[in-house]
């Protein structure tokens, strides 16, 4: 049993297994994987794999600042915005500073981030602001100075640095950045959600404010953390995003925080906050980017991609929820015996 579980029945609330919808979610991707194969050989070639892979690194490293915030019964719907304001401004500081360290640039990102997240944070915690009015006016200001600091203009590839570019085609020991990158994250979060005391709060706030506040949690100390690790994670993004596609653009991933949501919700993180795991929004980040590779290799049309894409998470959420309502009636049953 998790610490974060323990923590939970200390303040009298009841946690259920995650491990039922995470083998659903496996076995749904299975079958899908094997339906593309079907129509194109190329889909588990190696090649194609490492892509996919490399492709779903940002969207997973995102992942796992949302889960942290939806398991506090909020929402981030400014981190497009904030992942193009931190990936412009390290841009901007490439090309006027073409010898800067790639470890500077991250950096950069990083703060401005964390002060985008910091804001957030905030207007949330203690302002009291709800987080979907907060979330959704910072992300128009966001992109707002992400134009006024661009001048309307690209930073193009020609603009930076191959140091800057390396960061998402380099390797290291044989791993490429980004995954390498995402690895790390996932390994210390993972430590900090279920292993330390900081973590197992989040999970207390989110399930059970009002107790979690009795047993001495600071509640606003945690939602404003939550939401700057948001702001971090999204910073660090927005220079892998820029230097994966060697372009900073005023408008860089706009709607991509509906991506992101969607894997924590398909990864089985509660929009009414108090649950989540790691190896949750891992998959659920993984079927995300097998829909989004698999769908061209089998010439589906783009006009239907969206659509195909939404009506495929749907039906593997619905079949999740019956199969885990199915699990606790059992459950339950078996108590009662």
């Amino acid at each position: 049993m998790f610490m974060a579980e323990k923590v939970l029945k200390k303040i009298g609330i009841k946690t259920t297994s995650g491990k039922t919808r995470e083998l659903g979610m496996i076995g749904f991707i299975i079958v899908i994987s094997i339906f593309v194969q079907m129509r194109n050989p190329n889909f588990l070639t190696l090649e194609n794999i490492n892509d996919l892979v490399k492709n779903t690194a940002i969207l997973s490293i995102l992942a796992v600042g949302m889960m942290l915030v939806m398991i506090t019964k909020g929402i981030d719907l400014s981190i497009g915005a904030t992942l193009a304001l931190a990936g412009m401004s390290a841009s901007l500081m490439v090309s006027n500073n073409p010898s800067m360290s790639p470890i500077i640039a991250i950096g950069i990102g990083i703060a401005v981030g964390t002060l985008c997240g910091a804001v957030v944070g905030g207007l949330v915690s203690k302002g009291g602001i709800y987080p979907i009015i907060a979330t959704l006016g910072m992300m128009n200001v966001y992109r707002g100075l992400t134009f006024k600091a661009s001048g309307g203009k690209w930073v193009s590839a020609q603009q930076m640095s191959a140091s800057f570019k390396g960061i998402a085609t380099g390797s290291i020991l044989g791993i490429n950045n980004l995954i390498f990158i995402a690895i790390i994250i996932y390994i210390i979060s993972y430590y900090f959600i279920n292993h330390t005391r900081t973590g197992r709060k989040i999970y207390a706030v989110g399930s059970n404010p009002e107790s979690a506040e009795v047993s001495g949690i600071n509640n606003k100390r945690i939602l404003f953390m939550v939401y700057t690790i948001m702001g971090a994670l999204a910073g660090l993004a927005g220079v892998l995003w820029v230097s994966k596609f060697a372009s900073a653009q005023g408008d860089t991933a706009s709607g991509y925080e509906l991506s992101v949501i969607a894997a924590c919700v398909l990864g089985g993180v509660s929009s009414s906050g108090g649950s989540g795991t790691i190896s949750g929004i891992l998959i659920g980040s993984l079927l995300l980017g097998i829909l989004n590779n698999a769908l061209p290799l089998i010439n589906v049309s783009t006009f239907w991609q969206n659509a195909i894409q939404g009506s495929i998470i749907l039906i593997a959420i619905i079949v999740n929820t019956i199969v885990k309502r199915r699990v606790d009636k059992t459950n339950l049953s078996r108590r009662k015996i």
